[in-house]
């Protein structure tokens, strides 16, 4: 048999062919079945279109205009709670409470992405027994603060942020300690280089903790929708508006431990948090904080390298994102001069939430060490 050009051709390709022939002047015995197939597989394709359209028209209403959820009694017992100070044009939120009376002791709180100060709401009362003054915001583009749009979130601005607020506060000449995650590390990291290089306005850091924060770029595997969102270009923005809450909480729920899983509830505060004040039209430029920690590893690793300021790694060890052994042996490999706390090896990536007591036991044992 000869190998020829007719049994290599695509289907679709013959099929064009067949109708091209149906519609010669000269008619053949097969002519009529070959305009009718013709015609058929035109008729199924525009079918499928038109059901692929009739399908994503009313998904994308649904998800464009889906109004955001309500505040849970929780969340509102929060926000009211809490107050606003201006930064640039943008109301920033932040908590604090009074705690210890004849304590100086201040104590700042950083959270990680996505979430907001909220994080802390379990650790919150057993750290005001300990400190005379517990302070946490939400960063500009999460929680309850504003999330300005087009704009070019940055390590950088959080700082800018935070040392803001301390000035706010009138606590410029005070000396802070900083308990931060994950987002909230890599913030802490920059406040951390400015007070040993003495920059002008920085924070004087009394200490630093820190808890399962991606500071290493070579052990840190952010999640999937994470990558795709950073680096999607014009898409991002469209597929911010898809996300959904099942979507969300599927995501989350994968960063917890099998025995530490979120309640609905906190699933559904936090996703409020981000919906509040359209949160999750600007993650795609918040997530660049990645792509900066990799540009900046040398400034920030560095700083925690060659500081002398006190500092501890509290750390649950079945993270995906920051995995246990790879992430705390480096660790401990690059950062001689700090302590660490291992947590239970069913906590995962927030240890404040999934292990609030040994997580405050850790930190306790930290704090009163020097």
């Amino acid at each position: 048999m000869s190998l020829n050009g007719t049994y290599f051709s695509p289907t679709a390709k013959t099929t064009d062919t067949r109708c091209d022939k149906a519609q010669e002047p000269r008619m053949t015995h097969d002519s009529p079945r070959n305009e009718g197939e013709c015609g058929s597989v035109r008729r199924v394709s525009r079918e499928w279109w038109l059901h692929v359209a009739l399908l994503c028209i009313p998904l994308l209403a649904v998800y464009l205009h889906i109004p955001p959820p309500q505040l849970s009694p929780a969340l509102i017992t929060w926000h009211s709670s809490g107050h606003f100070f201006t930064f640039r044009g943008n109301n920033v939120f932040y908590k604090e409470s009074v705690g210890v009376v004849g304590s100086s002791d201040v104590l700042l709180l950083l959270h990680g992405f996505p979430t907001s100060s909220c994080d802390w709401y379990k650790v919150w009362d057993s750290l005001t027994q300990r400190f005379n003054r517990v302070i946490a915001l939400d960063f500009l583009g999460f929680g309850f603060s504003d999330k300005p749009r087009p704009h070019r979130y940055s390590i950088f601005e959080q700082a800018n942020v935070v040392e803001a607020l301390v000035a706010h506060l009138g606590l410029s000449e005070q000396r802070i300690n900083i308990l931060s995650h994950d987002y909230g590390d890599t913030v802490a990291l920059e406040l951390l280089y400015r007070s040993d290089h003495n920059r002008s306005g920085h924070i004087t850091i009394n200490s630093l903790c820190l808890s399962n924060g991606g500071i290493f770029p070579e052990t840190h595997y952010p999640r999937f929708v994470q990558k795709v969102l950073k680096d999607s270009g014009f898409i991002s923005p469209v597929l911010t508006r898809l996300i959904n809450f099942q979507f969300f909480s599927r995501g989350i729920r994968d960063v917890f431990g099998p025995y530490t899983q979120p309640s609905e509830t906190e699933l559904w505060d936090m996703w409020t948090g981000i919906r509040f004040n359209d949160g999750n039209l600007v993650m795609d430029s918040i997530l660049q904080y990645i792509n900066q920690r990799l540009k900046h590893r040398e400034r920030w690793v560095g700083a925690l390298t060659s500081t002398s300021t006190p500092l501890h790694m509290i750390y649950g060890p079945l993270d995906p994102v920051n995995p246990h052994p790879e992430f705390i042996q480096l660790y401990q490999k690059l950062v001689r001069r700090s302590t660490v706390s291992v947590l239970d090896e069913h906590v995962s990536h927030y240890p404040q939430l999934e292990d609030p007591t040994g997580f405050f036991n850790a930190y306790l044992s930290f704090i009163n060490s020097f």
